[in-house]
């Protein structure tokens, strides 16, 4: 019986991960569809973001006590994990706690450890719940999340308590084991005869170790897919002031060749198109924010755009970008290639207003705990409109024309520029 329950978890294990990593090639796959992006600069600036941001997350603990349970939930999670090495080599091997006979009283130690850590875990989940269902805090209950992301975010706290239940539940099952925190929980399988309480233990390890595989499943779908993508958006995040935009070359040499028109090519290509009007168009950089965003609103939330209730949302900016390169994506799958669908990122998926309601303050790359910046997507998507569809408000094409013409926003010659000063 236990060689084949082996041969069973051997199974279901390779599959598990074999689905897993198939789904994380095509998320890199989806993300290489943007243009290149060279980052190579400050490495050890980059490292220390790392540091900082990812692994410390320095940003969230502007508010201390979301930032202490959300590292709970963050170092519990991925520190339990850690068992999940014995439980796999266990259920192909047939054997039970492995590594106690190895490590002694410093695996009862760690044991311990991971209790403690699996409870935080637990008790931050139910506040998260709570906080995020019952609470009236503006960004878990805006439009954005109407329907699936709300369920999403639900469905992860929820799958996170089980796991936590579960391995508390097998461990106070354990008939030879008595740990830090499990031992409460013994008193309640005290009238349990040694077949049944054997039984509770077993069903505990399988339940718990198929919902860690259905959880890292589900993440690449899951907007926690941010606990893998948050480390190398943080190493490769904008070192430039905010605020200092990206020059377009293209654009800078009509500039320079209209002044000094002898620097000009004679067999100079025109560049292609302006801006992004899809996903394709976009650099790399920002479809990996796209699926790096953890839907948090906190970007929204410090927009003062979306604050006076006009109709962006940084937040809806993300994640409409994330839907239309999943979309792309999956008609990639399909037809072997992309095969144009009638659609774009620009006006399908993000509307003009929403766009032209940006002030460029960057108070949402500011406030992003991961270092997303919805504004670069933002600008990207405006030069199309701009330069590529006209599509601008006759404010701007007044100025336009007069930076055209007068070399200056304003409507005068720029010999009379210094006229004022005989007012």
């Amino acid at each position: 019986m236990a060689y084949v329950a082996g041969i069973v978890f051997t199974a279901i294990t390779i599959i598990a991960f074999f689905v897993f990593f198939k789904k994380l090639g095509k998320i890199a796959r989806n993300i290489h569809l943007g243009k290149p992006f060279q980052i190579k600069d400050q490495k050890g600036k980059r490292i220390q973001n790392v540091l900082l941001l990812a692994f410390g997350q320095k940003k969230m603990f502007r508010n201390p006590l979301v930032a202490i349970l959300h590292l709970f939930v963050y170092v519990g999670f991925v520190i339990i994990n850690i068992e999940l090495l014995e439980i796999i080599i266990d259920g192909i091997a047939g054997t039970h706690r492995i590594f106690k006979p190895y490590l002694g009283s410093f695996y009862d130690f760690l044991i311990n450890i991971f209790e403690v850590l699996a409870f935080l875990v637990l008790v931050a989940c139910v506040v998260f719940f709570a906080r995020r269902n019952m609470g009236r805090i503006k960004r878990f209950t805006d439009k954005d999340l109407a329907g699936w992301p709300k369920s999403d975010a639900n469905a992860i706290l929820i799958i996170e308590i089980v796991l936590m239940s579960l391995f508390l539940t097998m461990n106070a099952a354990d008939a030879e084991a008595n740990y830090l925190i499990s031992s409460f929980l013994k008193p309640l399988l005290s009238n349990v005869n040694a077949s049944t309480q054997s039984t509770i233990e077993h069903t505990a390890w399988w339940l718990h170790i198929l919902g860690i595989y259905a959880f890292m499943n589900y993440l690449p779908y899951s907007k926690h897919l941010h606990i893998i993508l948050a480390f190398p958006n943080a190493y490769y995040a904008p070192l430039i002031p905010k605020g200092q935009m990206h020059n377009m070359p293209s654009i800078q040499n009509e500039v320079l060749y209209a002044m000094q028109p002898e620097l000009a090519p004679t067999n100079a290509a025109a560049p292609e198109k302006f801006g992004a009007r899809d996903v394709m168009d976009l650099s790399w950089k920002n479809l990996m924010d796209a699926y790096s965003c953890t839907e948090c609103g906190r970007c929204s939330a410090a927009c003062p755009a979306n604050i006076t209730g006009k109709l962006l949302s940084p937040r809806k900016i993300m994640m409409d970008t994330r839907d239309r390169l999943e979309a792309v994506g999956k008609n990639i799958d399909t037809n072997k290639q992309f095969v144009d669908d009638g659609k774009s990122l620009l006006h399908d998926y993000i509307s003009v207003e929403e766009l032209r309601a940006c002030t460029t303050c960057n108070a949402c790359v500011e406030e992003c705990p991961v270092s997303i910046s919805p504004l670069d997507i933002i600008l990207e998507l405006r030069r199309s409109l701009v330069m590529e569809e006209s599509n601008a408000p006759s404010e701007w094409n007044g100025m336009f024309s007069n930076i055209e013409n007068n070399f200056a926003p304003w409507k005068f010659a720029p010999d009379d520029r210094d006229a004022w000063t005989n007012q």
